[in-house]
């Protein structure tokens, strides 16, 4: 069976893309990483995907007038890649609504809380703030509203006494390393579909899936 093909879009330091990077490195895993995309020429990022030899390319916003020659530089760079899959991993840059509307229920996100709770930025330290007593993280397909859209996998992480945003975020990430070759997987598989704005997983029962639902200190 031939593998699903994806696209990694990053601004940062990439340590969600490495987490797929070894996941694909397994022949036997059902996706591979035919490109990566930043819009900021210094990511750390860029340099792990050039270890694992996979292809990069830098479209960086700033040297583009609107974000409609952005969409569209992205746009070609991913049809010359053959991407049938976007995963963005920690992309700091809101595409355009027909952008999204384009690869609707083919781009998914990981962010850093149980959504739809806590959505945006400085996510860890509205969370100590609030002194809710879980958090966590979640794999989710992308729409056009921020931090919104088809949820397929959670981790619930524990928030404990005296935990500050830095410990709190370094757990959640243990997590997201977790779950987001996880939610590939089930994605490249074919298990995963979207009615009424609801991804369903077929045979979703099981130890694989249940052990990423347990909270975790």
């Amino acid at each position: 069976m031939a593998r699903l093909r994806v696209a990694v879009l990053i601004s940062g330091r990439g340590s969600n893309l490495q987490a797929l990077i070894d996941a694909c490195a397994d022949p036997a895993f059902p996706a591979e990483i035919r490109l990566v995309i930043s819009n900021e020429p210094g990511a750390e990022g860029l340099a792990r995907a050039d270890r694992a030899r996979i292809p990069t390319v830098v479209i960086a916003h700033k040297q583009l007038p609107d974000r409609a020659s952005f969409d569209a530089a992205m746009d070609r760079a991913l049809a010359n890649a053959g991407a049938e899959l976007i995963c963005l991993a920690g992309f700091m840059r809101m595409l355009g609504d027909a952008f999204v509307e384009r690869w609707r229920d083919r781009m998914i996100n990981i962010h850093p809380s149980l959504l739809p709770a806590f959505k945006g930025l400085n996510t860890h330290e509205r969370v100590i703030a609030a002194g809710v007593r879980f958090t966590g993280c979640t794999v989710h397909f992308v729409r056009p509203a921020m931090d919104e859209g088809p949820i397929v996998v959670q981790s619930a992480v524990a928030v404990l006494p005296g935990d500050d945003a830095a410990r709190l975020a370094e757990r959640v990430l243990s997590q997201e390393h977790k779950i987001y070759p996880l939610a590939l997987r089930l994605i490249a598989e074919g298990r995963v579909s979207v009615t009424d704005e609801r991804a369903h997983i077929a045979d979703a029962i099981g130890p694989a899936l249940t052990a990423l639902t347990n909270p975790t200190g």
